[in-house]
């Protein structure tokens, strides 16, 4: 399986904000979600979960939270194992980060992902063979094509 892009829990947590102080970061994250061939990780639809229905300004409810998530499962998913998990511990050491970064990165890489869109690693910056690219930045923008009717623009 191969997706050109991998996106972090950030942006589809911007994605689905209803904050009026991150109009502009939902505006870009929607564009991803609705435009991108991406692919995502177990680990990234566990974050999305506890995040908006614990930790945003506005949490969505249990139930909308699931239905987002039965959405998001229709795209290239990367399962959580043992071998993810010791790539993402490489991972992490190579690099000098976090392990939970370093099992994103993983994950990206065994989707062949060449782009993780995140705001949470150095823009620009190349990790093995998947370049983090933070996609609320001037001037970044979205390959590849892909409309999955994303019915969570709140």
């Amino acid at each position: 399986m191969r997706t050109e892009c991998f996106l972090d829990t950030n942006v589809l947590v911007y994605a689905v904000s209803s904050s009026g102080a991150e109009a502009a970061k939902k505006a870009r994250a929607l564009e991803l979600v609705e435009t991108a061939d991406f692919g995502l990780s177990a680990q990234v639809l566990q974050e999305l979960y506890v995040t908006v229905t614990r930790k945003a300004r506005c949490p969505l409810p249990p139930d909308e939270a699931v239905a987002l998530i039965e959405e998001l499962r229709k795209f290239p998913l990367v399962q959580t194992d043992y071998p993810l998990v010791l790539a993402g511990i490489e991972t992490s050491l190579r690099f000098g980060l976090a392990y939970w970064d370093g099992a994103i990165i993983a994950a990206a890489a065994r989707l062949r992902a060449a782009t993780l869109y995140t705001e949470d690693l150095s823009h620009g910056q190349d990790y093995g063979s998947v370049r983090a690219i933070d996609p609320f930045r001037e001037g970044a923008t979205a390959d590849g094509v892909h409309d999955p009717g994303w019915p969570y623009d709140r």
